[in-house]
């Protein structure tokens, strides 16, 4: 089936199969055609169930019933589990679908058949089912996914089409970058000038005062970590991959990609039990090496899901952690990576707080973006790294590394990101005197980045880009960078492709400068959208944080930010466990809005936030810990 041209009278049909609870990118489809003025009817969970098993002749009659009762003449089918799964289920709904002479080619009304799932499904949905008039593997642009879909791009209102302008500008500049293999002439920063540069005395301030004072660019963090059955010859792999990355010299900060079982069960005897993808490390002397390894790099890792102080301790004493990172509600039973409730994570997460800033090394709140993940709006993902940044001054630490990850979700447009970045740094910057700094550390989005290798390369400089613009006319921003490789969604990073990955940034971040300083890229510190959006979203945020201090005598200690997310503050609609235990929040809605989420009604129609943090002291108020 080839793709068709929609007509003004073509009704779009999507659908999952129930036993997918993936619906996200099937409702940002359906915001887009909202938006173009196209008709289209969403599966309700009746219809979802019959296309588990479309040879089933019963179910098929349901599937065939559906598409003539609502004159479907395209039909959106997205599966985003198993890719065989999905493409042996596909290909018997395809083929029903011809027995029953469905297709506009054997005379009846549906014109295509769209196929959504994985990279390796679709691969397998376009050989295997050659009727498909196209399928979406989840990285496409607005754009994109409109011309797919036959859908001119013109339809879109001028205020969609200016507010996607920004990201299909930078993904231009990405794609032209990435072709003309500049990057591949990026060399090492040599980053030596100072004293303790390498030592056991090098500090991430140290070395941010030192880029700072010679105009060097922002420092490069990556994330390492292989898995491999056999435990000894992954560490040995990893002990390899540092010392090449050391000597490359493009990357600053390693951040070790630890195992699920290095983060629960440090220094135990794992025997047969399964472990999470990552590097197997299990020992102290393990850790040392590393650090060893790494010279003259700065090392980092993730905190543990368990003993948590303890295992900052170790952190501090084997690797000379360059900063802690600390995930207070999340890396719980919440979320199904440790064993502890999030009662007794907030506890163990302050003890381990309190410790760092007795080290005086800087701590990272990493939060926000957990939110994020599970369908929480956009003023709760600011308003939770808010929360953490003052819990972890009133506890000492004198240096926060406020993490932000852009492109969460990656339905989010670049305008909505700059408005959540500023609105984030200038309410933690007001916590900034001479006993506590802020470092921002930006990075793109854990889902943002395609399978296609090439157009993953254009993203990290269209990222880059975005990054740069948070503060365009501050040369020392970001201090930190957070690179994600450009095989992040296809698979484990290898030292090559995190330099080349480096390199890729470092090339945008200093060609959209100059770019930036010709004024042939849009000054965005005066873009009118993103001033709007910046100041609607203070004052929610100014809002949700009013109450919440009203509401709870102290937010900022293990019962308090407990009662924060129990109450229902900080939305969680996509939350799988625990959704009896915070029931208030996990009962909020939430949707894509041009580019930003916001708390929605049943209706889907936006919730104000003086409404919302009513309806939470009125059916919270009373709750306690």
């Amino acid at each position: 089936m080839k793709q068709t041209r929609v007509s003004g009278f073509d009704r779009f049909g999507l659908v999952r199969s129930s036993v997918d609870a993936h619906t996200l990118g099937l409702v940002a489809v359906a915001e887009l055609l909202e938006e173009c003025r196209c008709q289209y009817i969403m599966a309700d969970n009746e219809i979802c169930s019959a296309f588990n098993d479309p040879a089933d002749p019963a179910c098929l009659d349901r599937i065939v019933v559906w598409l003539k009762m609502n004159q479907i003449a395209i039909l959106g089918y997205s599966y985003r589990l198993d890719p065989r799964d999905g493409v042996e289920r596909l290909a018997r709904l395809v083929h029903g679908l011809k027995e029953r002479r469905v297709l506009e080619s054997l005379g009846g009304t549906l014109k295509a058949v769209y196929f959504a799932g994985l990279p390796e499904a679709c691969d397998l949905a376009k050989r295997r089912v050659p009727e498909l008039a196209g399928t979406f593997s989840g990285d496409e642009t607005p754009r994109e996914t409109l011309e797919k879909l036959g859908i001119d791009p013109g339809r879109l209102p001028g205020s969609v089409a200016e507010g996607v302008a920004y990201d299909e500008a930078r993904l231009a500049f990405g794609r032209e970058l990435v072709k003309k293999g500049e990057h591949l002439s990026v060399r090492p920063v040599v980053r030596s000038g100072y004293a303790a540069f390498g030592t056991s005395r090098d500090m991430l301030m140290d070395r941010i005062r030192h880029g700072t004072l010679n105009h060097l660019p922002p420092l490069m963090r990556s994330h390492a970590g292989p898995y491999l059955a056999d435990r000894g010859e992954a560490v040995k792999l990893f002990m390899d991959w540092t010392r090449q990355l050391a000597a490359a010299g493009f990357l600053d900060v390693l951040s070790i990609g630890s195992s699920q079982l290095t983060q629960t069960n440090f220094e135990e005897d794992w025997g047969g039990r399964p472990n999470g993808g990552g590097v197997p490390i299990n020992s102290r002397s393990e850790l040392a090496e590393v650090w060893q390894a790494a010279r003259p790099m700065l090392v980092r890792t993730y905190a543990g899901a368990r003993n948590v102080r303890e295992m900052a301790e170790i952190h501090e004493k084997t690797i000379n952690i360059a900063w802690h990172a600390f995930s207070l509600w999340w890396f719980g039973k919440i979320d199904g990576r440790g064993p502890n409730t999030v009662m007794e994570n907030l506890r163990q997460h302050v003890e381990a707080i309190k410790y760092a800033a007795v080290t005086g090394k800087p701590c990272e709140p990493n939060v926000s973006h957990h939110f994020g993940f599970r369908g929480s709006d956009d003023v709760s993902y600011v308003v939770s790294a808010v929360l953490a940044a003052r819990m972890a001054r009133k506890l000492g630490i004198r240096h926060l590394v406020l993490q932000n990850m852009l492109n969460t979700p990656k339905s989010t447009w670049g305008v909505q990101d700059l408005a959540k970045s500023r609105v984030m740094l200038r309410l933690v910057r007001e916590l900034e005197d001479d006993g506590f700094s802020v470092v921002l550390q930006p990075r793109g989005g854990l889902d943002y980045f395609s399978s296609d290798p090439e157009k993953a390369k254009a993203q990290i400089a269209a990222v880059t880009a975005l990054m740069d613009d948070i503060e365009p006319a501050d040369p020392a921003s970001p201090q930190v960078i957070h690179v994600v490789s450009y095989l992040e969604a296809r698979e484990l990073a290898g030292p090559s492709v995190i330099n080349e990955s480096i390199q890729i940034t470092r090339c945008a971040l200093e060609k959209y400068r100059s770019l930036r300083a010709s004024g042939l890229v849009p000054d965005m510190s005066r873009h009118p959208d993103v001033l709007a959006r910046t100041e609607e979203l203070l004052s929610e945020v100014r809002t949700v944080l009013r109450a919440i201090e009203s509401a709870i005598p102290d937010p900022y200690c293990p019962e308090g930010l407990y009662r924060v997310l129990a109450m229902g503050f900080l939305p969680l609609p996509h939350l799988l466990n625990c959704r009896e235990e915070f029931v208030h929040a996990a009962g909020w809605r939430t949707r894509s809005i041009l580019g930003s989420v916001k708390v929605v009604n049943a209706a889907g129609v936006p919730i104000p936030v003086a409404q919302r943090v009513r309806e939470v002291a009125a059916t919270s108020g009373n709750m306690s810990a």
